[in-house]
């Protein structure tokens, strides 16, 4: 089965201000896009259960002419609380990585 690292040629993740993260998926061609593009791995629920959010707050934004998808979802501390460990949201990505895609 493919994981997310499989199927990506890029996969980033980055503040959205003090209270989002926004984590994009850059696929490595137009049919992995295609393929990948409304799957329900990279559904609310995914982000919910990594990163302790609200699934109902999770926002999927496809964008077909860069066969990416830009998922943003709202951060469970605003960004620089007292027990921050990543304050830029730049590697939030990498548990995402090992996630199955099929």
């Amino acid at each position: 089965m493919p994981k997310i690292k499989d199927v990506c040629r890029h996969v980033r993740s980055k503040n959205a201000g003090p209270f989002w993260v926004t984590v994009d998926f850059f696929f490595d061609g137009e049919e992995s896009f295609k393929r990948y593009r409304d799957t329900a791995a990279l559904g609310p629920e995914l982000f919910a259960h990594l990163f302790g959010t609200d699934a109902e707050l999770v926002r999927r934004v496809p964008v077909d002419r860069l066969r990416m998808i830009k998922i943003s979802y709202p951060r469970p501390h605003p960004q620089g609380w007292m027990r921050e460990r990543d304050m830029h949201a730049g590697q939030q990505f990498a548990r995402l990585l090992e996630v199955d895609i099929d």
